[in-house]
């Protein structure tokens, strides 16, 4: 029975993988899980995980909702906003399976806030903050990625309570944010049951995703809240602190939360990203600290992961240090943001295998985040890394962008932008798509 379970639940993913990526008409962000409900048509709001920074407006941590429909007299402004209170190093966001509700971690405070976007989604509303994640946990610090599993978030830490080091885990809650279980990355002294297949089984952990259809799951490494709450130029010149950053990636039995494989990926691969087609049976991710896009892909045999390097990111010896990534829905292109050069670079990946930069464009003085439509037209930019590694003086450039894509033309056109500095909001970070068609 449970075999048969297994098999159906895998023959359903894949259905409906299939209906998702066949709609042409569907505009949503291409990084969410397979197991979220999705926008179908332009979406009316983006909502912004943003920083606080003193003397700033309220100097609070806010989600800030900016209206993106071209058919609003509010397009391309800041409609709402909700503060949380304090600075709790705002970092990344998430959708539960349904929808109706967006996590928001804290990378220092390790508080969780969720909000509730579907009782109106132009004035999302702070429902509940969990401020129990150290101790529901068994001592994780830093929630980061909230992944939406059925009806379930998976939460990765970067850090422990112990030595505020890399070493961490995988936290679970159920969507209303009862605890659920933790599950620790392997290491070297305990493995847990997954093969090492190269030198490092370091423990580290940053971002999570799900190729329900293979039954997996994987994760990236960072760095411990040691690292990441430190100045980012005093960590550069501090050789230990540039020791402690991952090295691996770790793939996941996803049904039953256990550790099957502890890849080498030197050089801390961070997001991961992976494709949409039924057929295609891998995922990427780039590495911060070597400039190099990796894919990750699986034995049709074995069913064994392997992760190589296919492509260089810029040029390595300048560090560009390439943050966030998005893929297209038809698993044609890669965007790869460099935030110390301020760039966005596609990279054709119609061969997986040999990736190719076709397009490059500057976005600013800095750039983290980008967030692409599932039709492929409209790519949205944020420029805050973290509160003690972004730029100083002019280059502290603090904005949301919205361009449209002309795949046909390589062209890349800016809609609009909002100086959040200007708007006295902070540092914008992640971001989310929202729409009222979900809700009605």
């Amino acid at each position: 029975m449970k075999y048969f379970l297994s098999k159906l639940f895998a023959t359903i993913t894949v259905a409906i993988t299939a209906i998702i990526t066949s709609g042409a008409a569907l505009a949503d962000e291409t990084c969410m899980s397979p197991y979220m409900v999705k926008i179908t048509g332009q979406e009316d709001f983006v909502y912004i995980w943003t920083l606080g920074v003193e003397g700033v407006g309220d100097g609070q941590d806010k989600m800030v909702t900016v209206d993106v429909s071209p058919q609003s007299e509010n397009y391309g402004k800041i409609v709402h906003t909700v503060s949380v209170g304090g600075r709790n190093e705002a970092h990344h966001s998430g959708f539960t399976d349904d929808r109706k509700y967006l996590w928001a971690g804290g990378l220092d405070s390790n508080k969780i806030f969720i909000f509730d976007v579907h009782t109106d989604p132009s004035k999302p509303v702070l429902s509940k903050t969990i401020d129990t994640f150290v101790s529901d946990s068994g001592g994780v610090v830093g929630p980061h990625t909230t992944y939406a599993l059925p009806g379930r978030m998976i939460v990765t830490g970067l850090s422990n309570n112990q030595d505020h080091g890399g070493r961490t885990a995988l936290v679970e809650y159920t969507n209303s944010g009862k605890y659920i279980g933790t599950y620790w990355m392997p290491t070297d002294d305990n493995l847990q049951g997954a093969i090492k297949s190269g030198q490092y089984a370091d423990g580290y952990g940053y971002d999570v995703r799900a190729l329900a259809r293979r039954n997996v799951m994987l994760t990236s490494s960072f760095t411990g809240w040691s690292n990441y709450m430190m100045d980012f130029g005093q960590m550069l010149g501090d050789a230990e602190a540039m020791k402690r950053f991952g090295n691996t990636m770790t793939v996941w039995d996803l049904h039953t939360r256990k550790p099957k494989q502890v890849l080498d990926v030197p050089g801390s691969p961070l997001e991961i990203r992976c494709a949409w087609g039924a057929e295609n049976n891998y995922c990427f991710t780039t590495t911060a600290l070597t400039s190099k896009i990796v894919l990750l892909s699986e034995n049709e045999a074995s069913s064994d992961w392997a992760a190589n390097e296919v492509a260089t990111i810029g040029n390595p010896s300048d560090v560009p240090l390439p943050v966030d990534i998005s893929i297209s829905s038809d698993d044609s292109m890669l965007w790869v943001n460099t935030f110390m050069d301020g760039k966005t670079r596609g990279f054709d990946i119609t061969d997986p295998h040999q990736p190719k930069q076709v397009f490059e464009k500057q976005i600013g003085a800095q750039v983290n985040m980008v967030s692409s439509s599932w039709d492929g037209k409209r790519l949205y930019y944020t420029s805050s890394l973290l509160a003690n590694w972004d730029k100083k003086g002019e280059s502290d450039e603090q904005f949301f962008k919205l361009y449209h894509w002309d795949k046909n033309n390589m062209e890349m056109t800016e809609q609009f932008a909002i100086d959040f500095y200007t708007e006295k909001m902070g540092r914008p970070h992640q971001m989310r798509l929202g729409a009222y068609a979900l809700y009605n």
